[in-house]
C-alpha cells in the first residue's frame, strides 16, 4: 500500500495576512502544483492534511485531512497523516510539502523508489536533505512521535548517501515569505 501525503495546514505567518498556498505561482494557486505532482505518482492513496477547505479544494481525488489549527506545527501536521496512513496499512509513505513548487511528480517517483522496507529516502542538493521523503511502514512509529514544527528532519539527517535521490538546489525552495515566492517564478521551468 503505497500512500501520499501531503502536508498543506501551514498557518502563513511569515507570509502576510493571504494564505501562501493560495497565493498565485505559474497560473495557478501555490499549493495546486504539489497537487499535481503527486497526481503523477502511481500510488494507492493520496491524503493531504489541510488548514482551510479552500486549500482542500485543490486536491480532487485525495482524502482531505483537517489539520491541526492555529497552534499545530509541521510535525503536528504529519502526525494526522501518518495515523490515517497507518490506519490504510502503508507500507510506503511519500510526503511532500504543499509549498514546494518546483518539485515534480518525476522527484517524488525518484524519492518513492529510493525507499525501501527498512531505510526511508529523500531529496538532496548535496547539502541538505529535505521533503520529499518517502519512509517505511517500519517508521511510521517514530514519525508519529515527533513535536514541534521541525518535521522529520532528524530521521532524514541519519539517511545513508545512497538513500538520496540529488536534485538541483532550486527545486528544494520552498515559500515562507512573498519574497520567495517572487525568487522561485524566476527560475525557468525545468
Amino acid at each position: 500500500m503505497r500512500v501520499g501525503l501531503v502536508l498543506a495546514a501551514g498557518q502563513s505567518r511569515r507570509f502576510g495576512s493571504d494564505d501562501k498556498l493560495l497565493a498565485p505561482f505559474r497560473g495557478r494557486p501555490l499549493a495546486g502544483w504539489a497537487a499535481e505532482a503527486m497526481r503523477d505518482v502511481a500510488l494507492d492513496r493520496r491524503l493531504v492534511v489541510a488548514g482551510s477547505a479552500d486549500v482542500a479544494a485543490l486536491y480532487h481525488g485525495f482524502e482531505p485531512l483537517d489539520g491541526p489549527g492555529p497552534e499545530g506545527g509541521q510535525a503536528d501536521s504529519l502526525r494526522i497523516g501518518v495515523a490515517r496512513a497507518a490506519e490504510l496499512g502503508a507500507t510506503r509513505l511519500l510526503v511532500c510539502l504543499a509549498d514546494m513548487p518546483l518539485i515534480g511528480g518525476d522527484v517524488l517517483e525518484a524519492v518513492l523508489l529510493a525507499c525501501d522496507a527498512d531505510t526511508a529516502s529523500a531529496a538532496s542538493d548535496g547539502r541538505v536533505r529535505m521533503p520529499p521523503a518517502c519512509f517505511p511502514a517500519a517508521d511510521l512509529a517514530r514519525l508519529a512521535a515527533l513535536q514541534g514544527d521541525r518535521g522529520a528532519g532528524a530521521l532524514l539527517s541519519e539517511l545513508p548517501e545512497a538513500s538520496l535521490v540529488r536534485v538541483a538546489p532550486e527545486l528544494l525552495g520552498d515559500v515562507d515569505r512573498a519574497e520567495d515566492l517572487a525568487r522561485l517564478a524566476e527560475i525557468p521551468s525545468m
